[in-house]
């Protein structure tokens, strides 16, 4: 009898999980887990197409105030680089300019 007890194949629960009951599963899929990411994931390009909506909102603001708008795009551009990324990139443009006679 102690022999049927040991050869016995274990269960054990992953501290992280719930029991089968509280996650409905549809092929393996635990529909509520999946339909909560589906749910974040819309919400949050939901927030990026308000987001963009409004940096095309300033830029046009920005160019009704005179300002040029393909220069403010490269401006934002560089200043999301490192300083020294920045000044290696002038140099070699300096460069290249009088290399071309510029």
């Amino acid at each position: 009898m102690a022999e049927a007890e040991t050869t016995r194949p274990r269960t054990t629960a992953r501290p992280d999980s719930k029991p089968e009951a509280a996650q409905p599963a549809t092929g393996g899929i635990a529909a509520d887990r999946l339909r909560s990411i589906v749910d974040r994931i819309e919400r949050l390009e939901e927030e990026r197409k308000a987001l963009g909506n409004d940096i095309k909102d300033i830029y046009a603001e920005a160019k009704s105030a005179g300002f040029d708008v393909k220069v403010l795009r490269q401006l934002i551009r560089i200043r999301k680089q490192e300083p020294a990324e920045v000044e290696e990139i002038e140099t070699l443009l300096d460069v290249y300019r009088r290399a071309l006679g510029m």
